[in-house]
């Protein structure tokens, strides 16, 4: 059974439209405004095995956050959707990841109750490059949005680094590689919600 879902949500700050299938190969297709964003969700994909598809649009003339957090949460809902009921997969996903001199650890478990925890010790100094800046402090806001669009339990914790850009970029993929993980099935139990209360919601 196919575990493909998209999701289009319009506002006055945003217009972002997503489609999300678990069981890709990373394959990826953006249109994105924000370049640090884009290469967050292109590492997200290829290390998650996920095929996505983004097209967004927002009010950068106010500034980042409405975009970013509105990104993360309507992927957060793509994931609930397209996990369904939730049989069979494995629920909770581990990932210790390291890149160079960063260390970054995610564990989530889609539990159907959304909870974040984030400790990234970014410098909250914006990212610029070819003209263009980041604000590093909205990453935080995409998790909280992704955390709640999935229900999920989501810790994100950067062990040690230097670089906001590597911790970042560790943290998508050690987020992608355990999310990778937890919807995942497993073969012992594919009629079966991962939960001694029967139900994952």
């Amino acid at each position: 059974m196919d575990r493909i879902a998209e999701m289009r949500r319009t506002t006055k700050e945003t217009d972002i439209f997503i489609k999300l299938n678990l069981d890709g190969t990373g394959e990826i297709h953006l249109d994105y405004p924000i370049g640090f964003m884009e290469h967050m969700l292109t590492t997200f994909a290829r290390h998650g095995l996920f095929d996505l598809k983004v097209q967004a649009s927002g009010d950068l003339s106010v500034d980042q956050h409405h975009l970013v957090e509105d990104t993360g949460m309507v992927l957060g809902h793509c994931f609930t959707r397209a996990l369904g009921e939730k049989q069979g997969i494995r629920r909770i996903g581990t990932c210790l990841c390291p890149m160079d001199e960063t260390l970054a650890r995610a564990a989530v478990d889609l539990s159907g109750r959304p909870f974040l925890v984030f400790e990234a010790h970014l410098a909250g100094i914006p990212l610029v490059s070819g003209g263009h800046s980041f604000q590093t402090d909205t990453i935080e806001d995409f998790w909280q949005g992704f955390t709640q669009g999935a229900a999920a339990t989501v810790h994100l914790d950067i062990l040690r680094g230097r670089s906001d850009h590597h911790k970042i970029e560790a943290l998508f993929k050690a987020a992608s590689r355990s999310l990778q993980e937890a919807v995942s099935r497993d073969p012992r139990s594919l009629d079966m919600v991962p939960s001694t209360k029967g139900v994952l919601v």
